[in-house]
């Protein structure tokens, strides 16, 4: 069964797929601008062990799941269920995750869209093209929906290749690609004026902050809701995982993939805040608040760019190229989790399938743009602020409380001998039981106020 479905031929591309699905948007202008909101260094140090004591646990119950199952969400939430109310419970969570991530992605190919408007004008700023580029950066409805069109395009290509060909070979290209213009653009940004102040704003924490509740709890969402849980994304990358793999490393390997990710973005985009802030761009509003994350990536780093002469337009054209790698490593995660239900529980072919659901996904995202004042703001709020949290929560239940510990602990020790007698062992069933369910129903009971 598994070989039909297809597997990840090496670790490396499991690992890069499964980062890159981790490492979207929110990693790499949404730590950052929650860090400098937040405390700067106060808020990285809360977040670092926050992911390790929370967002590991769980990225490894939908990991272990995944791979015990090797199927779709739906399947494998039923299947590892003792009753037929949790079978019933197991099947409505599937469902409702492969709902969710569609609705993700269809806001998600919107903004992904963006990022492409915006370094194609970069480059036509280059060419000197103003009247292209002032389209090609100002909102309209011609192109908001030509762009989510490419961007869906992109993605449905990938998708249709499948796992070896489509998911793992396209990670292996764009992961390393995100990793070079990240590494580029923070050597660039820290000779400028301005940036040292960021630098010290983000690594010198104060300690007076640490045990702010809003703090905590802005960490604790951001740790987990980083790592593309709850959905199902994690569950369907699981699937696809050899059981000669030792999961409990990858799921390691991932981890500090994305928290490296996140952390090394927030030495590019704090600093060139405090670059924009240094050149006369205001980074704060009149209350003396952060501006908002969307205003920041389309409006004030633009600004930067636009002081920096020639460079500038270099220098936004990798920018933005860094938005659009990630935001499609993140979305080819998304489809996957409908596509690989519609493939291994309708029978439908793959190309077929990943055609059909792409466009279906396009055509919400056409509806999103059309009536973008009054949905767009929903859908974002619907999936992540409600939806994602208690996914993410019946998750933790069925890994921790549904499935029989005598079968979870036969599918650790797969791809390794006395894994089940290690540390993570002895922590994880408390944390999944006990500490996941906690945390996330505290990040819940805050969104609501």
């Amino acid at each position: 069964m598994a070989t039909a479905r297809g597997e990840f031929s090496s670790r490396i591309g499991f690992i890069l797929a499964a980062a890159g699905s981790a490492i979207g948007l929110g990693n790499i202008w949404g730590f950052p601008t929650q860090a400098a909101s937040n405390g700067g260094a106060a808020f990285l140090l809360v977040y670092l062990v926050l992911a390790f004591c929370l967002a590991f646990p769980a990225l490894m119950a939908e990991l272990i799941i995944g791979r015990h199952a090797k199927s779709n969400a739906v399947a494998a939430l039923r299947g590892i269920a003792s009753g037929d109310f949790t079978r019933r419970l197991g099947a409505g969570t599937g469902y409702i995750g492969i709902v969710t991530a569609s609705l993700i992605l269809s806001f998600y190919g919107i903004v992904g869209g963006w990022m492409i408007a915006y370094a194609l004008a970069a480059v036509t700023d280059i060419l000197g093209m103003p009247d292209t580029s002032a389209w090609l950066t100002n909102f309209s409805l011609e192109r908001n929906l030509l762009f989510v069109s490419v961007f869906m395009v992109l993605t449905v290509a990938i998708i249709c290749g499948g796992v070896r060909e489509g998911i793992e070979k396209w990670c292996t290209r764009l992961m390393p690609a995100l990793i070079a213009i990240l590494v580029l653009l923070i050597v660039y940004v820290l000779t400028l004026d301005g940036a040292s102040d960021g630098v010290r704003a983000y690594l010198v924490p104060d300690f007076s902050r640490i045990t702010d509740p809003a703090l905590i709890l802005s960490a604790m969402g951001q740790a987990f809701f980083s790592m593309s849980l709850g959905v199902g994304t994690m569950l369907i990358y699981g699937s696809y995982v050899s059981d000669r793999e030792n999961i409990v490393s990858l799921g390691r390997s991932v981890t500090l993939f994305d928290i490296g990710i996140a952390v090394t973005a927030g030495m590019l985009i704090v600093p060139a805040m405090y670059v924009a802030q240094h050149n006369g761009v205001e980074i704060y509003d009149a209350a003396g608040r952060l501006i908002a994350e969307d205003t920041l990536i389309f409006t004030v780093l633009p600004e930067l760019f636009n002081t920096m002469g020639v460079a500038g337009l270099v220098v936004a054209l990798a920018f933005f190229l860094l938005m659009a790698v990630a935001a499609l490593t993140s979305s080819i995660s998304m489809l996957e989790v409908p596509v690989a239900y519609a493939v291994e529980s309708r029978g439908m072919n793959r190309k077929r399938a990943t055609f059909m659901i792409g466009g279906a996904i396009l055509l919400v995202s056409s509806v999103l743009i059309f009536n973008f004042g009054t949905l767009f703001g929903f859908v974002v709020s619907l999936t992540t602020r409600y939806s994602q949290p208690l996914l993410g929560l019946l998750m933790c239940v069925f890994a921790g409380w549904v499935w029989q510990r005598s079968t979870v602990i036969e599918e650790i020790r797969k791809g390794t001998d006395g894994s089940d007698n290690g540390l993570f062992w002895k922590i994880w069933p408390g944390y999944v039981r006990f500490v996941c369910p906690a945390a996330i129903l505290a990040i819940f009971v805050q969104q609501l106020r």
